[in-house]
C-alpha cells in the first residue's frame, strides 16, 4: 500500500502512489479542489495548506517562482506538490461559499 494523503477538513483519506499529485489524489478522493488551468500551474486555484511537508516532494522551480513568500508559509499548489509520503493538506474554504456563511450569520445575529 502506498502513501496516504489525507484532506482536512473533509477528513477523507486515500492512498497513492508516490509521485501522484495533490490534485490528482484530491479528484480520487472526490475532494474538490478549484483549478482552471488544468494543473498547469498558471491559475494559482488550487493552493493547499500542508503543515508538515515531508510526504512531499521538494517544491520544482515553477512552483516556488509562482508561490513566491507563500512557499515560506506552508503552501503549496496541489498540481505541482507530489506525493512520497503520509501527508495532510488542508483545503481552504471556497471563497463564494464562505461568503455566504458570513452573510448568514450575519444575518443570524440581526434577529
Amino acid at each position: 500500500m502506498g502513501p496516504k494523503v489525507t484532506f482536512a477538513p473533509s477528513g477523507r483519506t486515500i492512498a497513492v502512489r508516490p509521485g501522484t499529485s495533490l490534485l490528482d489524489a484530491a479528484g480520487r478522493a472526490k475532494v474538490p479542489i478549484r483549478v482552471r488551468c488544468g494543473g498547469k500551474a498558471s491559475c494559482l486555484m488550487c493552493k493547499v495548506k500542508v503543515p508538515d511537508q515531508s510526504g512531499l516532494a521538494p517544491m520544482n522551480h515553477n512552483e516556488r517562482l509562482k508561490l513566491g513568500t507563500l512557499a515560506d508559509e506552508g503552501i503549496r499548489l496541489a498540481c505541482q506538490a507530489r506525493v512520497k509520503g503520509d501527508v495532510t493538506a488542508i483545503i481552504p474554504e471556497d471563497p463564494l461559499k464562505a461568503a455566504i456563511r458570513a452573510q448568514l450569520a450575519k444575518q443570524r445575529e440581526e434577529e
